[in-house]
C-alpha cells in the first residue's frame, strides 16, 4: 500500500501522507511524495496536503534511519529532504497544509514548505530535534526564522518545546485554528481560491514568494512585470468584463 496517496477533486489536488502509526517521513515516503508532486496536472488550481487519521499530521522523520550516520550521509539525508520540500514549495499552485494532530520535526518542516497552514485546535507543534542532540535539517532553521522572526524561531528550536495550535497561531506559524476538521476548512478555502482567476493566483504567489527574497524596489518591479504578463490573458478580459457587467466571471486559465 502506498504511503502517499493523491486524489484530484475537480480543481483541487489532495495529497495524503498515510504512514502509520504517526505518518513519519522515511525514504520511501520522500520518494513517493516527490513522485506525486511531479504528477500534479496543469488544471489543478490548489493543492492540499494532509496526514491520514487524527493522531498526527506528520510526527517527524523516521529516527530509525539516523543511528550511525556519517557526516556525508547526514548531509545527503538533509539535502534529499530539502529537495522534496522545495519541489512542494515551488509548485505554481497555492499549497495548503491541513493539519490535525502532532506536527513535529520534519512534519512541521513539511508544513512550513506550504503556503497556508490550517490546524485543528487539538494539534501540537514543535521542532524537538535538540532533544536528540541534532538540529532541524529539512529547512526548519531557515523557513521558521523567515516566517516568524529569528528570536521566536530560536526560542522554539533551542528549547524543543511543543506548543498548542493556539500558541502556534499567535507565533504566526499557522494562519487559522479550527474546531472542525482541518481538511474540511482547507477544502472550503481551496474552493474559494479555485474560483478565482488561476493565472492571477499563480502570479500573485510568484510575486510574494520571490519578492520577499529581494529588495522592495526590485519586488515592486517584479510585481509590475507580472501584472503586465497578465494583461495578455483572456482571463483578465473576462474578469474585467464580468465585473462591469455585474456577473460572475468564467475563468478558463488562458
Amino acid at each position: 500500500m502506498s504511503k502517499v496517496k493523491y486524489e484530484q477533486r475537480g480543481k483541487i489536488g489532495i495529497i495524503t501522507i498515510d504512514s502509520p502509526p504517526v505518518n513519519s517521513l522515511d525514504r520511501a515516503v520522500f520518494n513517493r511524495l516527490e513522485e506525486v508532486i511531479l504528477q500534479i496536472e496543469e488544471d489543478v488550481a490548489v493543492v492540499i496536503i494532509e496526514g491520514a487519521g487524527t493522531k498526527a499530521f506528520v510526527a517527524g522523520a523516521d529516527i530509525k534511519e539516523f543511528p550511525g550516520l556519517t557526516p556525508e550521509a547526514g548531509e545527503a539525508l538533509c539535502l534529499r529532504g530539502q529537495s522534496v520540500f522545495n519541489r512542494l514549495a515551488k509548485l505554481k499552485q497555492p499549497v495548503i497544509a491541513a493539519i490535525d494532530g502532532f506536527t513535529l520535526g520534519a512534519g512541521l518542516e513539511l508544513a512550513l514548505a506550504c503556503d497556508i497552514r490550517i490546524a485543528s485546535a487539538r494539534s501540537q507543534f514543535g521542532l524537538p530535534e535538540v532533544k536528540l542532540g541534532i538540529i532541524p535539517g529539512y529547512g526548519g532553521t531557515q523557513r521558521l526564522a523567515r516566517l516568524i522572526g529569528t528570536g521566536k524561531a530560536m526560542r522554539l528550536i533551542f528549547s524543543g518545546e511543543f506548543i498548542s495550535a493556539e500558541e502556534a497561531f499567535h507565533y504566526g506559524i499557522i494562519e487559522e485554528v479550527t474546531e472542525i476538521d482541518a481538511i474540511g476548512k482547507a477544502i472550503e478555502l481551496a474552493e474559494v481560491i479555485a474560483s478565482r482567476g488561476p493565472i492571477a493566483v499563480q502570479k500573485a504567489k510568484e510575486a510574494i514568494t520571490k519578492g520577499i527574497g529581494i529588495s522592495l524596489d526590485e519586488g515592486l518591479k517584479l510585481e509590475a512585470k507580472l501584472f503586465s504578463e497578465i494583461c495578455t490573458t483572456e482571463d483578465k478580459e473576462e474578469g474585467v468584463s464580468a465585473f462591469l457587467e455585474k456577473r460572475e466571471p468564467v475563468f478558463k486559465g488562458n
